[in-house]
Protein backbone atom coordinates (compact mmCIF):
# COMPACT_ATOMS: atom_id res chain seq x y z
CA UNK A 1 0.00 0.00 0.00
CA UNK A 2 2.79 2.40 0.90
CA UNK A 3 4.34 1.93 -2.56
CA UNK A 4 1.09 2.96 -4.25
CA UNK A 5 1.13 6.27 -2.40
CA UNK A 6 4.81 6.81 -3.15
CA UNK A 7 4.17 6.24 -6.88
CA UNK A 8 1.35 8.80 -6.82
CA UNK A 9 3.68 11.62 -5.75
CA UNK A 10 4.77 13.64 -8.81
CA UNK A 11 8.46 13.16 -9.45
CA UNK A 12 8.48 9.92 -7.46
CA UNK A 13 7.88 7.72 -10.47
CA UNK A 14 10.29 4.84 -10.82
CA UNK A 15 13.12 5.76 -13.14
CA UNK A 16 14.29 3.42 -15.80
CA UNK A 17 17.90 2.38 -15.76
CA UNK A 18 18.41 4.19 -19.07
CA UNK A 19 17.50 7.62 -17.68
CA UNK A 20 20.45 9.63 -16.49
CA UNK A 21 20.68 12.72 -14.40
CA UNK A 22 22.17 15.46 -16.58
CA UNK A 23 25.59 16.61 -15.46
CA UNK A 24 25.76 20.26 -14.43
CA UNK A 25 28.72 22.32 -15.45
CA UNK A 26 30.57 23.90 -12.54
CA UNK A 27 30.12 27.61 -12.07
CA UNK A 28 33.03 29.86 -12.98
CA UNK A 29 33.05 33.37 -11.53
CA UNK A 30 35.97 34.46 -13.66
CA UNK A 31 34.19 33.38 -16.86
CA UNK A 32 31.03 35.16 -15.69
CA UNK A 33 32.92 38.39 -14.95
CA UNK A 34 34.76 38.23 -18.27
CA UNK A 35 31.49 37.69 -20.14
CA UNK A 36 29.87 40.68 -18.41
CA UNK A 37 32.90 42.87 -19.09
CA UNK A 38 33.11 41.72 -22.69
CA UNK A 39 29.42 42.37 -23.31
CA UNK A 40 29.66 45.73 -21.58
CA UNK A 41 32.60 46.96 -23.65
CA UNK A 42 31.03 45.79 -26.92
CA UNK A 43 27.81 47.71 -26.22
CA UNK A 44 29.04 51.05 -24.99
CA UNK A 45 32.10 53.11 -24.35
CA UNK A 46 31.43 54.02 -20.71
CA UNK A 47 31.65 51.15 -18.23
CA UNK A 48 28.23 50.20 -16.86
CA UNK A 49 28.87 50.41 -13.14
CA UNK A 50 25.48 48.96 -12.28
CA UNK A 51 26.61 45.76 -14.05
CA UNK A 52 29.88 45.88 -12.09
CA UNK A 53 27.93 46.23 -8.87
CA UNK A 54 25.79 43.22 -9.81
CA UNK A 55 28.93 41.16 -10.41
CA UNK A 56 30.37 42.27 -7.08
CA UNK A 57 27.20 41.46 -5.20
CA UNK A 58 27.21 37.93 -6.64
CA UNK A 59 30.78 37.25 -5.52
CA UNK A 60 29.90 35.50 -2.25
CA UNK A 61 27.40 33.23 -4.02
CA UNK A 62 30.01 32.33 -6.61
CA UNK A 63 32.53 31.71 -3.83
CA UNK A 64 30.29 28.95 -2.53
CA UNK A 65 29.20 27.54 -5.89
CA UNK A 66 32.63 27.66 -7.60
CA UNK A 67 34.35 25.91 -4.72
CA UNK A 68 31.54 23.40 -4.19
CA UNK A 69 31.07 22.42 -7.83
CA UNK A 70 34.74 22.54 -8.74
CA UNK A 71 36.89 21.73 -5.71
CA UNK A 72 40.13 21.59 -7.71
CA UNK A 73 40.07 25.03 -9.32
CA UNK A 74 36.97 26.79 -7.97
CA UNK A 75 38.93 28.95 -5.55
CA UNK A 76 41.19 30.14 -8.37
CA UNK A 77 38.20 30.92 -10.61
CA UNK A 78 36.48 32.91 -7.88
CA UNK A 79 39.64 34.75 -6.89
CA UNK A 80 40.50 35.63 -10.49
CA UNK A 81 36.98 36.96 -11.13
CA UNK A 82 37.02 39.17 -8.05
CA UNK A 83 40.48 40.50 -8.88
CA UNK A 84 39.45 41.33 -12.44
CA UNK A 85 36.61 43.42 -11.08
CA UNK A 86 39.00 45.26 -8.78
CA UNK A 87 41.27 45.88 -11.79
CA UNK A 88 38.33 47.62 -13.49
CA UNK A 89 37.49 49.62 -10.35
CA UNK A 90 41.13 50.72 -10.09
CA UNK A 91 41.09 51.88 -13.72
CA UNK A 92 37.82 53.76 -13.19
CA UNK A 93 39.30 55.42 -10.11
CA UNK A 94 42.39 56.48 -12.06
CA UNK A 95 40.11 58.06 -14.68
CA UNK A 96 38.02 59.78 -12.01
CA UNK A 97 34.90 57.82 -13.00
CA UNK A 98 34.45 55.41 -10.10
CA UNK A 99 31.11 55.91 -8.37
CA UNK A 100 30.65 55.77 -4.59
CA UNK A 101 27.87 53.22 -5.03
CA UNK A 102 30.34 50.89 -6.78
CA UNK A 103 32.90 51.34 -4.00
CA UNK A 104 30.16 50.50 -1.50
CA UNK A 105 29.23 47.36 -3.47
CA UNK A 106 32.88 46.28 -3.46
CA UNK A 107 33.12 46.84 0.30
CA UNK A 108 29.94 44.86 0.87
CA UNK A 109 31.19 42.06 -1.39
CA UNK A 110 34.42 41.82 0.62
CA UNK A 111 32.46 41.68 3.86
CA UNK A 112 30.14 38.96 2.58
CA UNK A 113 32.97 36.90 1.10
CA UNK A 114 34.95 37.22 4.35
CA UNK A 115 31.96 35.91 6.30
CA UNK A 116 31.30 33.05 3.88
CA UNK A 117 34.97 32.04 3.81
CA UNK A 118 35.09 31.96 7.59
CA UNK A 119 31.86 30.03 8.06
CA UNK A 120 31.93 27.55 5.19
CA UNK A 121 34.07 24.49 5.75
CA UNK A 122 37.13 24.35 3.50
CA UNK A 123 37.03 28.01 2.46
CA UNK A 124 39.19 29.47 5.20
CA UNK A 125 42.06 29.99 2.74
CA UNK A 126 39.82 32.27 0.67
CA UNK A 127 40.07 34.85 3.41
CA UNK A 128 43.59 35.65 2.24
CA UNK A 129 42.20 36.44 -1.24
CA UNK A 130 39.56 38.69 0.31
CA UNK A 131 42.24 40.40 2.40
CA UNK A 132 44.35 41.13 -0.72
CA UNK A 133 41.33 42.57 -2.55
CA UNK A 134 40.41 44.70 0.47
CA UNK A 135 43.95 46.12 0.60
CA UNK A 136 43.71 47.06 -3.08
CA UNK A 137 40.33 48.71 -2.54
CA UNK A 138 41.55 50.59 0.53
CA UNK A 139 44.19 52.27 -1.66
CA UNK A 140 41.35 53.89 -3.62
CA UNK A 141 39.86 55.57 -0.55
CA UNK A 142 40.55 59.07 0.66
CA UNK A 143 43.50 59.62 3.01
CA UNK A 144 41.39 58.96 6.09
CA UNK A 145 40.61 55.44 4.78
CA UNK A 146 36.89 55.81 5.56
CA UNK A 147 35.54 57.92 2.71
CA UNK A 148 35.61 58.01 -1.05
CA UNK A 149 35.29 61.42 -2.65
CA UNK A 150 34.44 62.83 0.76
CA UNK A 151 31.47 60.44 1.24
CA UNK A 152 31.34 57.63 3.81
CA UNK A 153 31.97 54.15 2.47
CA UNK A 154 29.90 51.12 3.49
CA UNK A 155 31.42 49.40 6.50
CA UNK A 156 29.76 46.29 7.91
Amino acid sequence: MKQVFQDAIPGNEPQSSSSQVPQRQPTDYEAYVLEVLSTMTRRSSPIDQSALRQCLLLSSSYLVSDTTMNPTSGINSWNAGLNRLVDVLTALHARGELELETVNAASKACSECWTVAGNWRGLEECREGVRRVAVRLKRLLDENGRTYGGERVYVP
